[in-house]
């Protein structure tokens, strides 16, 4: 089921950074203003909040069953995505993203229930390799435009099949697990309960300090490095730039999957304060590899790309062992909404930064965020 559940995440996240990865594509045959460009992202995020949020107030992922929750965001998700192609207008383009990002809304948090449905003494590794196929799929669009260039098109409506598919799976093979809380009827005051556990609120203070800084370098890793490798005299910047976000977002798959690992037996807690510390790290270290040569560039952005979403299960995983059993999914889907709300301040964020400085330094402004993360897991762990 885990199996299964996972592979579906992985084909429906193939949509979130579809546009985001032929951005230049986009821009030119839509005349996308400057000012709007970074919108091409923050409209996902923008419809993600609103749909979780939506979500959360009305209970939907606890009184509506998690399989069908995820069937009906995939296929919406896929048409709102593959309408991008007959789309008149730049400012038709944004609100077809931000529909997007509202059925993924119906995707996210329910395949985390589902997985912790399966799970309970494993439930951080589960998660983990969870967390791990989604990550693999947002980072599949950025390999798609390496492979088809100015071709749009064709990633496009791939992206919307694959989404489509993913739906359809979980429809069809996936089964309620033995730890799913049953159905609930709608609680009016879920959301104070689930405040009211010291457990679930630090866990959510952290996942915004790992929110902070998670998005907006998926988002930018690209511009980042095609900025750096054209600094250090490389000649193709652009498609060299498409492979390092690829390495970069892709690499979080096994990052993913080993913190899983480790946090099931040396506490989850424990694991995210690590991993937000190298994450820091690595935005800091950002400043030193800029316009060096290629390899320390490529070797920075795995690493980065690595320990930036290895720690994103165990949050969800925290907030499902303190949060009420029977919130567990509005929990998740309320833990989710405030962060990705967040995301959209670092997106916008970096590109002004880097205007007013230059993309040597934009990277700096992330740093803050996992080291207060870090600082609430520190709060949260237990002795070993």
């Amino acid at each position: 089921m885990l199996g299964v559940v996972s592979l579906a995440q992985f084909l429906a996240m193939t949509l979130w950074f579809s546009a985001t990865a032929v951005t230049p594509s986009l821009v030119r045959d839509f005349a996308i203003p400057a000012g709007q460009v970074a919108w091409l992202t923050m409209a996902v995020q923008a419809g993600f909040v609103v749909g979780t949020l939506v979500s959360a107030l009305g209970n939907l992922a606890d009184v509506v069953n998690a399989r069908t929750l995820m069937f009906i965001g995939s296929l919406a998700g896929a048409a709102a995505n593959a309408a991008v192609i007959i789309a008149p207008s730049s400012t038709s383009v944004i609100v077809l993203r931000f529909l997007t990002g509202a059925a993924l809304a119906l995707v996210y948090p329910p395949g985390m229930k589902i997985a912790a449905g399966w799970f309970r003494d494993r439930r951080g590794l589960a998660l983990g390799l969870l967390i791990g196929a989604l990550t693999l799929g947002k980072a599949l669009p950025h390999l798609l435009t390496a492979l088809f260039g100015d071709n749009w098109h064709q990633p496009m409506l791939l992206v919307s099949g694959l989404a489509a598919l993913g739906g359809i799976m979980v429809l069809a093979v996936v089964r309620d697990g033995p730890y799913l809380a049953a159905t609930a009827p709608f609680a009016p005051h879920a959301i104070r309960k689930i405040l009211s556990s010291r457990g679930a609120r630090l866990a959510t203070f952290g996942y915004l300090g790992h929110m902070w800084e998670l998005y907006a370098m998926w988002t930018w890793v690209a511009v980042f490095a095609a900025a750096s490798l054209t600094a250090s005299g490389m000649t193709n910047a652009g498609a060299a730039g498409s492979v390092a976000a690829f390495l970069a977002i892709g690499s979080g798959a096994a990052g993913c999957g080993l913190a899983g690992y480790l946090a099931d037996r040396f506490g989850k807690a424990r694991i995210a304060m690590w991993a937000m510390l190298a994450s820091a790290a690595c935005a800091a270290l950002t400043v030193v590899v800029f316009g060096t040569s290629p390899f320390w560039l490529y070797a920075l952005v795995m690493i980065w790309g690595f320990a930036v979403v290895a720690d994103s299960a165990q949050f969800s995983a925290l907030v499902s062992e303190h949060a009420p059993k029977e919130h567990i999914g509005t929990a998740l889907t309320l833990q989710t909404c405030v962060g990705f709300l967040l995301t959209m301040v670092t997106i916008e964020g970096m590109p002004r930064l880097a205007e007013a400085t230059s993309w040597q330094y934009a990277s700096l402004l992330l740093v803050p965020g996992p080291l207060l993360g870090a600082w609430a897991m520190s709060r949260l762990k237990k002795p070993i």
